[in-house]
């Protein structure tokens, strides 16, 4: 299966954040699960998604 997977300045891009913020979700464990591959961060979409929804649906997470 051939899955999508996004870089921080993907995310930050996709969510209209500087890629600062993207960094801080990570460090605080807000951030979409992602995956480590050397020293590169990956984000699966579906994982992206998911996180996206449950945000909305507890009224936007957090500020940026």
């Amino acid at each position: 299966m051939n899955e999508k997977h996004l870089t921080p300045e993907d995310l930050a891009e996709r969510e209209g954040v500087p890629l600062e913020t993207v960094y801080q979700w990570n460090s605080r464990g807000t951030a979409p699960r992602r995956l480590k591959i050397g020293r590169h961060i990956r984000y699966r979409l579906a994982d992206v998604i998911a996180w996206e929804n449950a945000r909305y649906a507890d009224g936007g997470g957090e500020a940026a």
